[in-house]
């Protein structure tokens, strides 16, 4: 008798994978989260010792960005198809109260620290200092509100992140590769950025940048 027969003792992993559109908006924000975090970390690094590490602190700011905007497109995606009231989405939820509220002041400062910090390098002279006063001031604001941030969302990262890149879970939910694809994507186009940057740093050093 022809005909394919369900083998059940087939691995799970050879069903074919679900669309999912919440867990793969869930997985996305976590596994780019989780770049960022380690961006953040190294540029933490910078900022320690920026006199000696300016180049660095610069190219990697400039590797955040791309990143930063897939982030930003993926939780700002969520919170449109929730308000839209899809029903996915509205079963979700919406994150917690707390977070809700943070999130627009993370959102602003974010791109506050991001667009001052590059304006840093462009700006003419006389401006610097003013440049520089607006970035750090607003890191400090940036840094407490991502601290609360990073916090209320660094469990859901570590448990979701590594799922499109783990050969057990990433066919669970269709679409594992054209997330990696963008997450990957991302961090070249960050570095094609850093390195396109790089050239300014010797004037800008030279006028006296790095002092600041």
């Amino acid at each position: 008798m022809s005909g394919t027969r369900h083998d059940p003792r087939a691995p799970a992993h050879a069903a074919r994978p679900r669309r999912a559109p919440v867990a793969s908006n869930a997985r996305l924000t976590s596994a780019v989260g989780a770049v960022l975090l380690v961006l953040l970390a190294v540029e933490g690094v910078t900022i320690v010792r920026v006199g000696q590490l300016t180049t660095a602190h610069v190219v990697i700011g400039m590797m955040l960005i791309p990143p930063v905007i897939v982030k930003m497109a993926s939780t700002g995606y969520r919170f449109v198809r929730y308000y839209r009231g899809d029903p996915a989405f509205v079963k979700k939820g919406p994150p917690p109260a707390l977070l809700r509220l943070l999130g627009p002041f993370v959102v602003t400062l974010t791109a506050i620290v991001i667009v001052s910090g590059v304006g840093l390098l462009f700006v003419p002279t006389r401006w610097r200092a003013d440049a520089m006063f607006v970035h750090k001031v607003s890191f400090v604001l940036w840094f407490g509100a991502m601290t609360l941030h990073v916090l209320g969302h660094i469990v859901e990262t570590a448990r979701l992140a590594p799922r499109d890149w783990s050969a057990r879970t990433r066919r669970d939910i269709a679409g594992a590769g054209a997330r990696q694809w963008l997450v990957v994507a991302s961090l070249v186009a960050g570095l094609l950025l850093g390195i396109a940057v790089s050239p300014r740093l010797g004037g800008w050093l030279a006028t006296g940048g790095g002092a600041h």
